[in-house]
Order: structure tokens, then C-alpha cells, then sequence
């Protein structure tokens, strides 16, 4: 396979499109949240599944994180043969052939996983003694998502089967599953545009929360943890004194979607550091073509929003399907040139990362960066 640039070269050496990451702007990203959970007494667990890259996910280990979330059993896989060795599913997994995937996989790394039905959890503790192995589990609770997860009243009855699961032989080690606490997560809260409708949902989610841990506790079982939150409401879960962990990813890359939010009150600002680069491939009289059309950014949030360098006039990024984009100038603004670099800010990184099987990683700015650095994308 091509790569898209050479260790060392310029920016402008690119090949387009391209997925870029300003390092520059990531690691400060990266080291605002690991001081923020520092300084709110909070474990900080990124989500994985965001960046999909082991040497990223050592990065943010090495500045404080406890490990990482991700959402499939692959992505846990791919993680663990590239050296991580604290990994999350955080999601449920019903099937037998993936679940002892996961047994295995809980024999080699700290693992744990969420569920939130009785058959996972039957079926997962069969997996796991067949394998001989055991790992922590999350009953996941629904506050306010609508997806996945059970009633707040119901998490005791769970845990409970959890920790039936987890008993030790008599003179054998411990095998099985261990009740880890309570899995959380408010996803719909984390694109609410203004900062007082976030921390009203985060609020309802908390209520939700407290009631959940009053059925594990009502039920003889201690809650040892609360995990969740997202790059959109994770002060308020941090400010809530229920939990414990947070799992934001998307701050370390900033996407146009989180950009538009209105920014929280105490929270730490995070940059742009995902971008995508593409060339002016085709100009009209009233439009410019890129090169960077659908097969290279997601646009389930929304399309990708031109990012202007300095003295750059201001485009408007419209559909132009799978291989094109077009750009529109207002009155007065000159299309840029065929052959002119455009650095696109995706809408959504998470799936746009999805669609690519390299980083580009370049130091000194886009504009003028002498040091790209390929990422491998771990699969």
C-alpha cells in the first residue's frame, strides 16, 4: 500500500486526500483533559474507538489515562496485540463466537466489558470459564440515550447474576466475571448546542444513576464505579460526586460537530487537530472542485467545514458526492487556484478516522510543517 507522505518531507508533499493530525494542537488537547482529570480527582479512560491507533492510545496512558474504551471486540483485539494492556468494551456482545473471543482476550489484558441482559450475562460467564480466564463487568444503565442499557431499578437484579458468576472454586483460583460497577453514558446529551440543556440532561442522568446504585446496593452488592461521559458533557459528570470515570475521545481531535457546541462553563478549550487535506482538482467560474469527496470524511454529522489559514478567504464546503467537493466563495472572494492545497475540518472524526488506514502527523503547522510522521491505523 502507498503511503500518503514520507517520514521527514513537507507538508506539501502529501498526497491528497489525506487524513492529517496537527501534533502540535493533539498534544496540547491531550494534556488540557489528563490535567483536568487530575486535578477533579477523576480516572480518565478515552475511548479508543475515536482514534483507533495503539500509539495514540500510549500517548494518552502515558499522560495519566487509565486505558481505554472501545466499542468492538476487533478494536479491543488490535489494541491488545499492539501492546495495550487495560482495555474497556465498553458494549454489549450477544454473540457466543465473539464472546469467546473475549475470554480469551481477558487471559492476556486487564479487560472488562458492559452488558445489560441476562443472556449476556449467561452467556459471557460461560465463555469465560470454558477459557478459564475472568474479567470486570459493567451493568450498563440507560440515562437518557435511548440505546442500550437497562431501567435504573432493574441494575441490582443484574449485578447480582454478575456476581453469581464470580465465585471461586474451592481451591482454584478466581474465575468468572467481577462486578465492576455501573456503565452510564448520556450520548444524546453530548451535542446539546447550548451548555445549560448539557447540564440539565447530565443532571436527569444523574438522578437516573443514584436510583441504579440504590438497586445494586438494596440488592447486598457495593457499586465500586460510575463510568461514562463524553467530550460534550464531561465536566458536569465530573462535578456530580457519583462518577468516577470518564470516557470522552473526541476532544483529542475536535470535530467540527463538538465545535459548535457552546463551550462550558470550567471547561477546558480544545483545538482542531484533525484535518483533512485535499487539492483544487477542477475551478468553474462560481465553484471550485476537491479532490476530498465522501470516501474520505463522514458526514452523518454534517459536512466538513473549510478550515481557513491565515489570509485564506472564507469557502463553503457543499456535496459533491464520493470523490468531490465543492467549493463556493461569497461575492468578491477569488477561488483558490487548481492545484491549491484545502484543509478540511470533518464533521464527525470518529468515522472519518473509519475511513482511512493512515495518519499523516506533521509538527510546525499545516502551512508550514517540515515533519510529517505516518500512524499506522490499527484495524
Amino acid at each position: 500500500m502507498d503511503l500518503p507522505a514520507r517520514v521527514g518531507e513537507g507538508v506539501e508533499t502529501i498526497d491528497t486526500p489525506a487524513l492529517v493530525i496537527d501534533l502540535d494542537a493533539m498534544d496540547r488537547n491531550l494534556a488540557a483533559m489528563a490535567d483536568f482529570a487530575r486535578a477533579h480527582g477523576m480516572r480518565l479512560r478515552p475511548h479508543a474507538k475515536m482514534h483507533k491507533c495503539a500509539a495514540i492510545a500510549k500517548l494518552q496512558i502515558a499522560a495519566g489515562a487509565v486505558g481505554v474504551c472501545v466499542q468492538k471486540v476487533s478494536e479491543a483485539e488490535a489494541l491488545a496485540d499492539a501492546g495495550i494492556g487495560d482495555i474497556y468494551i465498553s458494549n454489549e456482545v450477544i454473540a457466543e463466537t465473539k464472546l469467546a473471543r473475549v475470554a480469551t482476550l481477558a487471559g492476556r489484558v486487564k479487560l472488562a466489558i458492559a452488558v445489560d441482559s441476562a443472556l449476556g450475562v449467561q452467556r459471557l460467564a460461560h465463555a469465560v470459564k470454558a477459557a478459564g480466564t475472568a474479567l470486570d463487568v459493567f451493568v450498563e444503565i440507560d440515562v437518557g440515550q435511548g440505546r442500550c442499557g437497562v431501567a435504573p431499578a432493574a441494575a441490582g437484579a443484574l449485578a447480582h447474576q454478575v456476581v453469581s458468576h464470580g465465585q471461586p472454586e474451592r481451591g482454584l483460583p478466581a474465575t468468572g466475571l467481577r462486578f465492576a460497577g455501573l456503565q452510564a453514558y448520556h450520548g444524546r446529551a453530548q451535542h446539546l448546542r447550548s451548555a445549560a440543556e448539557r447540564e440539565a440532561a447530565i443532571r436527569h442522568a444523574v438522578a437516573l444513576v443514584r436510583a441504579a446504585q440504590a438497586s445494586v446496593t438494596s440488592a447486598g452488592i457495593s457499586c465500586p464505579l460510575v463510568t461514562g461521559a463524553g467530550t460534550g458533557s464531561f465536566v458536569y459528570e465530573a462535578a456530580s460526586a457519583v462518577y468516577g470515570e470518564l470516557q470522552p475521545g473526541s476532544y483529542l481531535f475536535m470535530d467540527a460537530d463538538y465545535a459548535a457546541n457552546d463551550a462550558a462553563p470550567r471547561a477546558p478549550r480544545f483545538e482542531h487537530a484533525l484535518f483533512i487535506k485535499s487539492q483544487v482538482m477542477s475551478r468553474g467560474i462560481s465553484h471550485a472542485v476537491i479532490d476530498a469527496g465522501h470516501k474520505s470524511h463522514a458526514i452523518d454529522s454534517g459536512l466538513p467545514r473549510v478550515w481557513s489559514l491565515a489570509g485564506a478567504p472564507p469557502l463553503e464546503f457543499s456535496n459533491g458526492g464520493d470523490e468531490h467537493g465543492i467549493l463556493l466563495a461569497p461575492s468578491g472572494v477569488t477561488l483558490p487556484e487548481l492545484g491549491a492545497t484545502v484543509w478540511l475540518v470533518p464533521g464527525h472524526c470518529d468515522p472519518t478516522v473509519n475511513l482511512h488506514t493512515h495518519f499523516v502527523g506533521v509538527r510546525g503547522s499545516l502551512a508550514a510543517g517540515r515533519r510529517p510522521r505516518d500512524v499506522y491505523l490499527a484495524d
